[in-house]
């Protein structure tokens, strides 16, 4: 069984008025000598995680198991603690600004990673001095009101199951894990470390700012490992990040248990050989790292892989080696990133390391220990000789140790009981002056201490707020938890077994959302394996740009096969913002406004459309229609000349002059579907093309009409000769055109059109558009001219035998076909075209049906008007009819 101490330290109050009173050594508890003592009139005590011991456990028979003490093996780095408590206590001695006139002094005992014993030396703190019997003091020289301790967090509970019934401070070094988050245990508990869950946070940050979405997870197979999975796990898979697979480590307490680690899970050997993740996340406590070394040295011996990774440490972590381990190799640890808790060197304490002898041993019962396996010498006073041993001169150097051995500079967890004490002693000091003005407030003279109890230090420990020597503020926040942030240490390892730690940034929680990690990349030195690239850890390749992920079954979400986004959606590049990484997990549509692109990488901004006067499509049609407008004008101006003439005389010349005006007017009507859609081009475009069209057909029915009725009038005793005339004409031209302008009235009174924008007809545009209003007034409208068009076809049809000299009936037959062809093709024509294009066709039709009527009826008599004026006769008429 391998049980590894842990640092424990406890703050003694003498009860008296002009004594020197020292509280108990507790010298019974342990079977080796435990004291590192100093006497004064405050007293400081320390469990420490100096020294553990190997035993051997024989199987269960008949009767329980003894155990049998081996050799007494220490780590060395953990004697740095002590170091610091004891540094800590003669810079206080040696300020006459902190606790005048009062000599501070420590106690140390040990724990032994045990609960049994941590629990007696927390009780033998509250009992007489030199007599263990809990909660019974025969004595009133020593009085305990604060503990500092422990470094692991079941330590700290053990002591907080004790303290907590009498409301005793304890100020404990190291972090509490979560499953010993409990707040009656805790309600007299400081924390020298931030929040656990500042520390989860900082690490999903790490990995979003690094993109590592596929990791390994160390955890300690214990309730605490537990605890931790089941907060970390949901916080990585809501941030995009999922594990491989979770190695448990065995606890320390039992040296079987480690082996049973390295030889019975072949399982996970597979896995870590041919695992895709190159980023370890491992959670324990300090002593977990001797468990990892052990595993990692073991493992060429048992075909355990090298593990060439980015190694992600917890603040609870270091190196810390036994002297067996001080040739082991720590390269598998090179570039490995972990959080500490933000800390600086005191002024004077390597100087103060540099005093270190085993001439102290008379006081320290530990130091002994230490510089045996420091050195891998033997003490003279030692009782563990070995002949492979040499004899230590006493003069050995403490910065010849290996670092991984023992550090000259001042260790995180170090630095937290040297910040304790002085929290303790600033608080005793506040209570001291709070405590003496009350009393000369009431006339006493004299500070006593016997009636002080622990429960009055807490108001003042809540409250504390200083800057120790090395210049950071030490202060609590409303959990009793320390006020402060982390260091991002970076670790680089050397070929002779050292290290150095440096920072490359640091988590602030104080900092505003997403800004709390910052990071110097160029400054970190990533493992040699990598070649100074920043480690990918993924288990699936990040899809191109125009891709998504697409799930694989049975595997987790961060393993993906990439897929061809839907058409009209895209996904992205990744991008950084605010130091986090976005991901695009699946493809989204564009806004409105944009459209994809052909590569569905991007979002592209949409063009208006329509149909513009500088396009070349819309110049063109407005020429067109300017110059047949000009035409229109032109055989109207012929007419109007030459209207004396029998060939304009002979069909109403009236209505021969009606329909070149709305010929005229149906080409200029087509100038209003061009430019960008208005208002009042919406309201004027479908109604102004109606109207006029109704009244160039309503003429053109007219003038058959009037052609037939004149033929049947001319037939003996025929009763038509009363119709004949300009008013049976103009009748029916008013009555048509008026009953399309009632439609058209109607339509606007109800459902007018409006201008109105497309945005998803076109994929790469936005359609200007008018919006007709009510589809069915539309559609009436082209409707009634369609009837009138075919009543003037019928009519004329009819009437196409006439004699050719006296009516146009054959022409306007002809007129009225191309009429009734260019429209009908119009429709199916319209509703399969899109956007601007629609508007093209309706100009077309408009263009090309109203040039049919003119160019059908018009030209025969242009030309002998203007070039065989001989025939615009009267006898040269009647001569052509006989």
């Amino acid at each position: 069984m391998v049980m590894v101490q842990l640092l424990l330290l406890f703050l003694c109050h003498a009860v008296g008025e002009k004594h020197s009173i020292h509280c108990a050594t507790a010298a019974d508890l342990f079977p080796i000598p435990h004291a590192f003592y100093k006497p004064g009139d405050l007293i400081v005590g320390e469990i420490v995680s100096q020294v553990f011991y190997v035993y051997n456990t024989p199987s269960f028979k008949k009767q329980p198991a003894q155990l049998y003490i081996s050799e007494p093996i220490s780590v060395p780095k953990n004697y740095q603690h002590n170091l610091a408590l004891a540094f800590a206590v003669k810079e206080i001695n040696g300020n006459p600004n902190i606790l005048p006139n009062i000599t501070l002094g420590f106690h140390i005992l040990n724990s032994y990673y045990n609960a049994e014993m941590t629990s007696k030396a927390t009780l033998s703190l509250l009992s007489s001095q030199h007599k263990f019997v809990p909660n019974f003091k025969c004595d009133t020289q020593s009085n305990l009101v604060a503990i500092i301790g422990g470094l692991s967090s079941e330590t700290s509970a053990h002591i907080a199951n004790t303290v907590a019934i009498y409301k005793i401070p304890q100020l404990a070094y190291g972090s509490i894990s979560p499953v010993q988050s409990n707040k009656l245990l805790l309600i007299s508990m400081y924390q020298m470390v931030p929040s656990e869950a500042t520390q989860y946070m900082g690490f999903i940050q790490l990995f979003r700012y690094f993109r590592w979405t596929w990791i390994l997870l160390f955890v300690l197979d214990d309730d605490s490992g537990d605890k931790f999975l089941q907060m970390m796990v949901p916080m990585l898979s809501e941030n995009g990040i999922c594990f491989d697979f979770t190695v448990r480590l065995p606890k320390q307490t039992y040296f079987q248990d480690v082996m049973d680690a390295l030889i019975r899970p072949p399982e996970y050997l597979f896995f870590l050989t041919h695992t895709k993740a190159n980023v370890c996340f491992v959670y324990g406590e300090n002593s977990s790292m001797f468990i990892l070394r052990i595993l990692l040295f073991l493992g060429p011996f048992i075909s355990f892989p090298s593990l060439h990774k980015v190694w992600i440490i917890t603040c609870h972590w270091d190196f810390e080696s036994v002297s067996v381990q001080r040739v082991w190799d720590i390269e598998t640890f090179h570039g490995a990133l972990s959080l500490a808790v933000h800390s600086h060197q005191p002024p004077g304490f390597q100087t103060f390391l540099q005093s270190i002898s085993p001439s102290w041993a008379k006081e320290d019962g530990f130091i002994q220990y230490f510089w045996e396996q420091a050195f891998s010498c033997s003490l003279k006073m030692s009782r563990v000789q070995g002949d492979s041993k040499e004899i230590c001169t006493g003069t050995e150097k403490l910065d010849s140790i290996p670092v991984t051995l023992f550090e000259m500079s001042m260790t995180g967890h170090s630095y937290n009981i040297y910040n304790a004490v002085y929290a303790v002693a600033q608080a005793l000091h506040v209570f001291c002056v709070f405590t003496s003005r009350h009393r000369r407030m009431e006339g006493e003279r004299g500070l006593k201490f016997q009636n002080v109890q622990p429960w009055q230090l807490h108001h003042f420990l809540r409250s504390i707020m200083f800057n120790n020597s090395a210049g950071d503020t030490v202060c609590f926040d409303e959990n009793g938890e320390l006020n402060a942030g982390f260091d991002v240490t970076n670790w680089v390892t050397f070929l002779n077994g050292s290290f150095v730690r440096v920072k490359v940034g640091s988590l602030d929680p104080r900092a505003p959302p997403g800004k709390e990690l910052t990071l110097n990349d160029d400054q970190i030195v990533w493992h040699r394996t990598f070649n100074q690239a920043v480690p990918l850890s993924i288990c699936s390749e990040s899809c191109n740009p125009g891709y998504t992920r697409k799930k694989k079954e049975g595997e987790k979400f961060c393993c993906y096969d990439c897929a061809q986004c839907p058409e009209g959606t895209i996904s992205q590049d990744e991008g950084k913002i605010q130091n986090k990484w976005r991901y695009m997990d699946a493809c989204v549509k564009c806004p409105h406004d944009h459209y994809a692109d052909d590569r569905q990488n991007k979002c592209n901004l949409k063009v208006l459309s329509f149909l513009s006067y500088n396009e070349q499509l819309g110049i063109t049609l407005a020429m067109l229609a300017i110059t047949l407008a000009a035409v229109a004008a032109l055989v109207l101006v012929i007419f109007v000349k030459h209207q004396e003439t029998p060939i304009v005389k002979a069909n109403n010349r009236s209505i021969t002059y009606i329909l070149l005006i709305s010929l005229l007017l149906c080409f200029l009507c087509s100038l209003l579907f061009i430019g960008k859609p208005l208002q009042v081009t919406c309201l004027l475009r479908q109604t102004t093309f109606g109207i006029v069209f109704s009244v160039a057909l309503s003429s053109v029915l007219a003038k058959t009409i009037t052609v037939v009725l004149a033929f049947m009038a001319t037939k003996p005793g025929s009763k038509m000769r009363k119709w004949v005339g300009k008013r049976m004409a103009n009748s029916i031209i008013i009555f048509c055109s008026f009953t399309q302008a009632g439609i058209c009235t109607l339509w606007l009174s109800t459902s007018p059109p409006f201008p109105d924008m497309d945005m998803y007809l076109l994929s790469a545009k936005i359609i200007l558009e008018c919006n007709e209003g009510s589809a069915t007034m539309f559609y009436c409208v082209l409707g009634y001219m369609g009837f009138l068009a075919i009543l003037s076809f019928a009519v004329a049809f009819f009437a196409r035998k006439l004699p050719d000299s006296f009516n146009e009936a054959r022409f306007i037959t002809f007129s009225m076909l191309v009429f009734c062809s260019v429209w009908l093709s119009f429709i199916p024509t319209y509703l399969s075209t899109k956007g601007k294009f629609m508007v093209v066709v309706e100009i077309f039709s408009i263009l090309a049906s109203s040039a049919g009527l003119l160019g059908c009826i018009f030209p025969p008599k242009c030309y002998i008007i203007i070039m065989r004026p001989d025939l615009n006769n009267r006898d040269q008429l009647k001569k052509r009819k006989k």
